[in-house]
């Protein structure tokens, strides 16, 4: 199964010159994570909800509310953007996807045919399309413990399909 027909095709984006704040708006608004930050049609990197977290001052700061807004205002977003971004075509399978999320630790991939961005695949998205595949009767998914998942395994534990 290819990437193409499974991820976000709508990518919200954001221009490098923008504020931090603008883009925490448009996280928060849209209730996404992973902005794509585009600059002559040209994709140049990406932000995160993590990366604005990490570039906010300590809560034991000493500035009031509308310091830090008027800080984060002047922020600009290719500062605090990551610019190696990782990404796959249309035509990667949902497999590599996955292992390039997990390779990388990161939640979402920007989806380009040659230059132009076309598309996101989140982890969101990744999950959708492995559970309508098992609904279509594919691949068995099976069942997961808590503590297999932890590591943890239990001899008297049999999952299904084992």
């Amino acid at each position: 199964m290819k990437i193409g027909d499974k991820m976000t095709k709508e990518v919200v984006t954001i221009s490098p010159k923008e504020g931090v704040t603008v883009a925490k708006h448009i996280l928060d608004e849209k209730r996404i994570r992973h902005l794509p930050v585009v600059s002559a049609g040209k994709l140049v990197g990406i932000i995160t909800d993590r990366d604005i977290r990490r570039n906010l001052p300590s809560p034991a700061t000493s500035l009031e509310i509308h310091e830090i807004a008027y800080l984060l205002d002047k922020l600009q977003v290719q500062v605090v953007m990551t610019r190696e971004v990782v990404s796959v075509t249309p035509e990667t399978s949902i497999e590599a996807a996955a292992s390039l999320l997990l390779a990388h630790k990161i939640g979402g991939l920007p989806v380009l045919d040659g230059e132009r961005l076309v598309g996101i695949i989140t982890e969101g998205d990744l999950l959708r399309a492995l559970l309508e595949r098992e609904q279509e009767g594919g691949e068995e998914i099976g069942m997961c413990w808590l503590a297999d998942a932890m590591g943890e395994s239990s001899p008297d534990r049999v999952l299904p399909g084992k």
